[in-house]
């Protein structure tokens, strides 16, 4: 599972591969989660291990084998707790893996044909090597039918070790491991379904079916209320438990059947419409209206993330850790662990095979041309993180729990699961600092440093040129998020006076806005005239009429030579100002609209004028001797 609130929290992405690299909110949640919960889960590991090794270890065992059972009416549903666990808590866990898959597949990292297809070669490498590895060493026997326990990577075990590891700014290549373990998510859970379950039952399997397309009808119909897609996910638990299918199927399915879509400009509005009705009448009935206005703004998908995600990290997986991890290594069981076959198996299968297999993969897509690293992301980088990827745990622990019904082959694959999250952290970090020191590559991040300074002689500036305080944005006329800042920016002007500038360059994004591209060269056109800031202020007010007739008619409003203008318009010397701003984005980090610059410094959060007011003044106290 997969999410640093470090972003604004709308902005215009372009969906060019140029520009394509921009992290969503809900990515950035689930990465800071993600990472943050590996730390309960390291403990949950050593509680389990300490108990079971303890003089209290028969009161683990007797723990996890108490039976617990659900009724109602006539219908009873009877697990002991390990089971409940691994069959109820972890479908919790691989749903909320199924709705981030969906969402990065409809508006995310793996939006579009050639997002996907590099992540895919780097993750399908990683799955199938480890196999190979894993076979190459037990072939034989009951040791065999373990080899699907080398093919999964523990997302929150993998962040935390690399914000321990590795350098200090990884976004670039989080989104990058995001993607691969996507992959990783979808085929580990196919895996447990198909090979690691019981005997199918044909009538429930059919319900689950039924209750599957159900689920995928829900959006269509028009239902917006989280309650009916869990109530149904909940029958497609139960209907999956009773096929005979592992219940990770259920919850991966389910996931994956709810759509993610980006707040609609009209939803927004209307919920802030709603929202200033409330502060304008603390009514009841109008703080509710305006609450169900905030959600239907937003996805179910992302709503049912935001509410199960930290459940899942915080109490899903260090529960699942707790009652799996906990192996009696006395009497000889590490020994015998460590001589087995098995042992190095996973060891081998889940450090070497998925350095080789991740790296391989992400080098075979480069070279056949299926997609190229993100922008900050150094082959070294995908090395350190390959090896990383091989911290298996919670995915390797249940299928080796699934996989090997002898307690003994069962406790030795464990083993080789904890040593090998050991190895590959260390692994992990020796590869990253070779990087470092051989390669220069220290960041894996986008540039955050302004590429080209402040020019008072190029730039669109207001406010004093030699004015301490500098805020720069990067926008696009016709992106309504940008429209929105320009109150922001004229608050802050009000706010510092002459203390403050603030400067305009062009960002426009034609694959989302099919007009920014002849605003931006209409604004440039009117600052030749000295008119800049009056056409700026007119494209924003009309970001619904910026056809070529309507433009014309502004340049007249303002009182621009038309003759002059038109001719400027189309002057590739105008074109060439628009493409430079353009290019300084993409050197500077920028991949969305509207991208801020304190300083010279790339703005991450949100942009309201409180927040802008309190970075410019921390750059000017730090520009102070």
């Amino acid at each position: 599972m997969k999410r640093t609130k470090n972003e604004p929290p709308a902005q215009t992405r372009a969906r060019r591969r140029s520009l394509a690299a921009q992290l969503a909110d809900p990515v950035r949640t689930y990465l800071a989660t993600e990472a943050g919960s590996a730390g309960l889960l390291l403990a949950a590991v050593v509680v389990a291990l300490g108990w079971a090794n303890s003089p209290w270890s028969g009161g683990y065992e007797s723990l996890w084998a108490t039976e617990a059972s659900v009724s109602l009416g006539d219908a009873e549903l009877s697990m002991d707790l390990k089971h409940w666990v691994s069959d109820g808590l972890m479908a919790l866990f691989f749903f909320v893996v199924g709705l981030e898959v969906r969402y990065e597949a409809s508006v995310g990292s793996l939006a579009g044909r050639r997002r996907v297809l590099l992540p895919a070669a780097a993750g399908v490498g990683g799955m199938v090597v480890p196999a190979v590895f894993y076979l190459a060493i037990a072939p034989w026997g009951e040791a065999a039918g373990g080899w699907g326990t080398v093919i999964g990577t523990d997302t929150a075990f993998m962040l935390g070790a690399l914000a321990v590891v590795g350098p200090r700014f990884v976004t670039q290549l989080r989104v990058f491991l995001l993607a691969v373990t996507v992959i990783d998510d979808i085929v580990a859970v196919s895996v447990i379904g198909l090979v690691y379950s019981d005997t199918v039952h044909p009538l429930p399997l059919l319900a689950a079916l039924a209750l599957g397309a159900v689920l995928a009808a829900l959006t269509p119909l028009g239902a917006w209320r989280a309650a009916p897609y869990l109530l149904v996910v909940l029958a497609l638990w139960l209907a999956t438990l009773a096929s005979g299918l592992h219940a990770s199927i259920a919850g991966m399915l389910g996931g994956l059947l709810i759509p993610a879509h980006a707040p609609a400009p009209e939803a927004v509005d209307r919920a802030t419409r709603l929202a200033r009705a409330f502060r304008q009448s603390p009514r009841a009935d109008v703080g509710l209206s305006a609450r169900l206005g905030l959600q239907r703004a937003v996805s179910v998908n992302e709503r049912l993330q935001l509410m199960l995600h930290p459940w899942a990290s915080y109490v899903v997986v260090p529960l699942f850790a707790l009652a799996n991890a906990g192996i009696d290594l006395r009497g000889g069981v590490l020994g015998s662990a460590l001589s087995s076959r098995l042992t190095w198996a996973v060891v081998v299968g889940l450090v070497a095979g998925k350095l080789l297999g991740v790296w391989g993969g992400a080098r075979l897509g480069t070279r056949l041309r299926l997609g190229g690293l993100p922008q900050g992301v150094g082959p070294g980088h995908v090395v350190g993180g390959a090896v990383l990827s091989g911290i298996g745990f919670t995915v390797s622990l249940l299928i080796a729990g699934l996989a090997f019904d002898d307690p003994a082959l069962r406790d030795r694959a464990v083993v080789g699961v904890l040593l090998a999250a050991v190895f590959a952290t260390a692994l992990g970090w020796l590869a990253f600092h070779l990087a470092a020191v051989l390669r220069g590559e220290t960041d894996a991040d986008l540039p955050r440093v302004l590429d080209r300074p402040v020019d008072p002689a190029r730039d669109h500036i207001v406010g004093p040129v030699d004015a301490p305080l500098t805020l720069v944005e990067y926008g696009d006329f016709e992106c309504p998020y940008c429209a929105r800042a320009t109150g922001v920016t004229r608050e802050l002007r009000e706010r510092f006076g002459d203390r403050f500038r603030y400067v305009f360059r062009h960002l426009p994004l034609p694959d989302v806005h099919p007009h920014a591209v002849l605003a931006s060269r209409a604004a440039v056109a009117a600052a030749a005239q000295g008119r800049f800031w009056q056409m700026h202020d007119l494209l924003y007010e009309h970001q619904d009429r910026l056809e070529f007739e309507d433009i014309a008619a502004y340049a007249i409003e303002i009182g621009l030579d038309i003759e002059r203008f038109l001719e400027d318009i189309d002057d590739e010397g105008t074109a060439e100002r628009v493409r430079a701003d353009a290019a300084g984005a993409e050197a500077s980090g920028a991949r969305g609209t509207p991208t801020f610059f304190v300083g010279d410094r790339r703005h991450t959060g949100p942009y309201d004028a409180q927040t802008l007011a309190g970075e410019l003044e921390e750059s000017e106290a730090r520009a102070s001797p």
